[in-house]
Order: C-alpha cells, then sequence, then structure tokens
C-alpha cells in the first residue's frame, strides 16, 4: 500500500528520461525502492510506521549502508560529487535477509535481482532526493514530491 504510493513517487523521481529499464512492470527500480523503504519503514523495533524507522527510513537505510561498511558510498550519493558504485552484492550483504526477500517478494523477482536492482537505483535515487548535500527533514513522500518538478 504505503509502499506501492512510494514505489510511484520513487519511479516518477528517477523516471526523467529513462522508460523501460531491467524491471520490466511499471515503474521497475521505483517500486523496487519502496518496497525496500516500506520494508524498513514498517519494520522498527516499535513495529509499524511509528517506529524510529518508520519515521526516516531513507536516513535509517544509509545509516545501514554505512554501519556494513560502505560509508564512502553513501556519503558520496548524499554529496554533491560524484556517486560511487555499490555492487548488488553489497546491498546483499548489508540489508537483513527478511528485508531483501519481503522486497524481493513483493516485487516478484529474485532477493539477488532486487538486491542488484538496489544497487542500480539507490545511489540515483539518493542523489535525488539530497540536492544540497544532507538529508531533508520531513516526510520521504514529502521530500520525493518536492524534488518532481
Amino acid at each position: 500500500m504505503a509502499g506501492n504510493d512510494l514505489g510511484s513517487l520513487l519511479g516518477s523521481l528517477l523516471g526523467g528520461g529513462q522508460s523501460g529499464g531491467q524491471g520490466g512492470g511499471q515503474g521497475g527500480a521505483g517500486n523496487i525502492l519502496g518496497a525496500l523503504l516500506g520494508a524498513l519503514g514498517g519494520s522498527g523495533s516499535g513495529g509499524g510506521a511509528g517506529g524510529a524507522a518508520g519515521a526516516d527510513p531513507l536516513g535509517g537505510l544509509l545509516d545501514m549502508l554505512t554501519r556494513s561498511g560502505l560509508v564512502d558510498q553513501a556519503q558520496s550519493w548524499v554529496g554533491t560529487g560524484e556517486n560511487q558504485p555499490v555492487s548488488g552484492t553489497q546491498i546483499a550483504e548489508a540489508l537483513p535477509s527478511e528485508t531483501l526477500d519481503k522486497v524481493a517478494q513483493e516485487t516478484g523477482v529474485t532477493p539477488q535481482q532486487a538486491a542488484d536492482e538496489i544497487a542500480q537505483s539507490l545511489p540515483q535515487a539518493v542523489d535525488k532526493l539530497t540536492p544540497n548535500g544532507r538529508l531533508p527533514s520531513g516526510s520521504l513522500e514529502d521530500i520525493i514530491r518536492q524534488q518532481r518538478i
């Protein structure tokens, strides 16, 4: 539900000039990222969207990647310089397996395909959501809507 809405917003944000893509269905990368952020937002220790992860799934995701050793990559996506790439294997190692399994199930792909798609689209999505070199405040949906021009 919320993941689908988030996926549509992210797909619009990422879709700019690229249509199609490897994801095959509508929204491909946006749907994968929406499912990921939805899974993170709903899986906080308090459960539901009211938990800490639910309040800021993007910040939580970046924190998770940073703790997994992807500090330079995550900082490059938020910063104003060139985005450093990340591999699907690195994403799969950084995310809890149950989160990746949930994303894969919701989007109809294998966990490895989900990790690969996240690795392809996450740097661009974070870069677009942080145009001033830092995480903006507010809900993720509001931030995405502000970036869509």
